[in-house]
């Protein structure tokens, strides 16, 4: 249903090396960049996510409001939570299997540095 999503940040270098280093584990990479945006996926110049420079009009999305980026392996999401804990994210729930989403749903929970709510997930791997 969705093409691409992007964040409004703050602080572009910041949120940058935070998703550089957050995403990298899920196998997701820099497709473009410039001095305004960062753009993420998986195929050179196909951005499914990107970070867009807003100093002046950034405004997080309320408690009800996150994303779940799909992971390879639940090795993956781990190293996604410790990658994003490493690079200025807040934990908002650690690895774990959360049978409460469904069977085989293993998820990392963190916020991101301009508070947005993300998450990394694979489900019965």
């Amino acid at each position: 249903m969705l093409h691409h999503l992007s964040f409004a940040v703050a602080d572009l270098a910041r949120s940058a090396k935070f998703y550089d280093a957050a995403l990298a584990p899920l196998g997701y990479s820099r497709v473009w960049s410039d001095d305004t945006a960062v753009g993420y996926g998986t195929i050179k110049g196909q951005d499914k996510f990107a970070i867009r420079l807003r100093p002046d009009h950034q405004t997080v999305a309320g408690d009800g409001f996150h994303v779940a980026f799909s992971a390879p392996s639940s090795e993956a999401v781990t190293a996604f939570y410790e990658a994003a804990l490493q690079h200025g994210g807040t934990d908002n729930g650690p690895p774990e299997l959360c049978k409460e989403y469904g069977p085989g749903y293993y998820a990392a929970f963190v916020i991101d540095p301009d508070g947005y709510r993300i998450e990394a997930v694979i489900i019965g791997r």
